[in-house]
């Protein structure tokens, strides 16, 4: 008799450990999914503002349709990017665009000062703040759930279940560059 309680015993406590596991790494894939739709709302509020950007900047600099065409290319592709890679992959080559444009707007004082595009740089240095405050909760979000489905016992569970590994939000190569690049400064004026 005592042996078949232990048994049981232990049995259900296996059970109620399996569940824990399971129920933490659903969890956990819960707050990737929703911290990834965060960064996306963000996303598309920057995307929304490019065109405004750009139709502002075309009124002033004409002649550099290169670059113009170049942001709303760079802007088409991050809309239709879905998967987090992607997204990355795209928005990062958006960010180095918009870098470009912002630095010939340098060469356009008239345009520097306009109101229209003061406002839209300024909105999107608010939004470009809430990407990076998304994206750093997204990635700790990942760590986290990535984290839980190697470690031991969650290894077992995640490998039975296919709790599938998730991507961080890299922005890649292009965004570093043009990031790490610090800004010429002329005092000679």
């Amino acid at each position: 008799m005592n042996l078949v309680f232990s048994l049981v015993a232990v049995g259900v406590l296996i059970g109620v450990l399996v569940v824990g596991i399971y129920n933490g790494l659903v969890s956990r894939r819960q707050r990737c999914n929703q911290a990834f739709a965060d960064v996306d709302v963000q996303l598309k509020q920057r995307q929304n503002l490019v065109p405004n950007l750009v139709e502002t900047v075309k009124a002033y600099a004409t002649h550099e349709k290169a670059t113009l065409d170049a942001v709303i290319e760079a802007r088409n592709s991050a809309v239709q990017a879905t998967a987090t890679g992607e997204v990355a992959s795209a928005e990062g080559i958006l960010t180095a665009q918009l870098g470009r444009l912002f630095a010939l707007a340098e060469s356009y004082p008239d345009l520097k000062a306009n109101d229209n595009f003061i406002q839209l740089q300024d909105e999107l240095a608010t939004i470009e703040d809430k990407i990076a405050a998304a994206r750093r909760f997204f990635n700790a979000a990942v760590q986290d759930y990535n984290t839980a489905r190697e470690q031991f016992p969650g290894m077992l569970i995640a490998s039975r279940f296919r709790f599938e590994a998730r991507d961080f939000f890299d922005l890649g190569v292009e965004v570093r560059a043009v990031t790490a690049t610090p800004p010429d400064v002329d005092f000679k004026d």
